[in-house]
């Protein structure tokens, strides 16, 4: 948070101007409020997704714990590189309200491979739509976005040969991976490796769960997927239109293709600072140098420190739930020492009316 708050300060700071204050005199604070709401939605979409995808499945999950524990993996996504640390919420969750580990591990997974799906195809189409705003961009960023839009496509591409032929694929990728550590001989290596070979066997026993038996899983949890992305990338748009400015949807999509790509790779917790300049750099094409600073700060705070604070708030529901379950609860001690003192003295009863009829 600290980083991102001194990234977001240079921003301000570098593009703050006169022209500055007659921008915030325009902002209509309805826009701002929509883009709250929106951004409520796309929770509620997240939590569709996990609700029904454990439905094809067989579990019932409520509406409400998905919810929860969608919010409650924001806080722990947004302090991690790359957003790894809400897998392990969204499964705890699901296991805790019943999904097998298995299963739970299957939907977590797919959540992601659905996500790398729509974002290669969403950035395909926008590259192709927009070949011209790609010429004012930096080269360096062209670059950048179309080398991580084929690893991309590579590792959607080798998931999709795992669904249909999982011994090959796995053979494919274990020698190349092998061979890679081989070259570089370090343990953190090795153990990236092992972590890769258990996450695609993983990945292979939910993807032939789905196909099996819930492929109807799998399409709606495309469908909520889609329309999940198609709100969030849209809130943008909405902020702009709230301080004035024209809302630049299809550029505005673009970049926020780039910008989800980018926050992907694990390169700061919660691609802090990453996300700002990223967002600064692209839009600077686009939204006049007097409100870039102020919009980047808005279009931070709705999608970073709004996940904190809702998350915060998710994982001390969780947190409150789990401390009454303790096994080190004194109501529950002393409610197990009142059960075990009656059982005891139910035995001690019958032992005297068992000797009473010896006698």
């Amino acid at each position: 948070m600290g980083f991102s708050a001194i990234v977001l300060l240079i921003v301000i700071f570098s593009t703050v101007d006169e022209n500055t204050l007659s921008y915030l005199q325009q902002i209509n604070i309805w826009f701002l409020i929509a883009a709250f709401v929106l951004r409520i939605i796309s929770f509620a979409l997240w939590a569709l997704r996990i609700q029904l995808m454990a439905h094809s499945l067989g579990y019932n999950v409520t509406f409400l714990h998905c919810f929860n524990m969608v919010i409650a993996n924001l806080l722990i996504g947004a302090i991690t590189p790359g957003q790894v640390g809400g897998e392990p919420i969204r499964i705890h969750e699901l296991y805790k309200a019943g999904v097998q580990i298995g299963d739970a591990t299957a939907i977590a997974i797919l959540e992601r491979v659905f996500d790398a799906v729509i974002l290669v195809a969403f950035g395909i189409v926008s590259l192709l739509v927009m070949l011209d705003l790609l010429q004012s961009l930096p080269a360096a960023v062209v670059n950048f976005t179309i080398l991580s839009m084929i690893m991309m496509i590579l590792a959607v591409g080798v998931l999709i040969y795992g669904l249909y032929r999982p011994a090959p694929a796995k053979k494919l990728i274990m020698g190349i991976l092998f061979w890679f550590s081989e070259k570089i001989k370090r343990p953190l290596v090795g153990k990236l490796v092992t972590r890769i070979e258990n996450e695609f066997d993983n990945f292979c026993k939910s993807s032939i769960a789905f196909s099996n038996t819930s492929k109807n899983g799998l399409y709606t949890g495309m469908v909520c997927s889609v329309a999940f992305w198609l709100s969030e990338f849209i809130v943008a748009s909405i902020i702009l239109m709230g301080l004035g400015v024209a809302p630049f949807i299809t550029e505005s999509f673009l970049f926020q293709i780039i910008i989800a790509i980018v926050s992907m790779i694990p390169l700061t917790p919660g691609a802090a600072g990453v996300a700002e300049i990223s967002a600064m750099s692209l839009y600077a094409l686009i939204v006049p140098t007097s409100i870039l600073g102020i919009f980047v700060l808005l279009w931070r705070f709705i999608m970073f420190y709004f996940n904190m604070i809702v998350g915060f708030i998710g994982s001390m529901i969780i947190f409150r739930r789990e401390l009454q379950l303790s096994p080190h609860n004194p109501a529950d001690v002393i409610g197990r020492a009142c059960e075990m003192e009656e059982e005891e003295v139910k035995e001690m009863e019958i032992e005297l009316k068992r000797q009473e009829k010896m006698q």
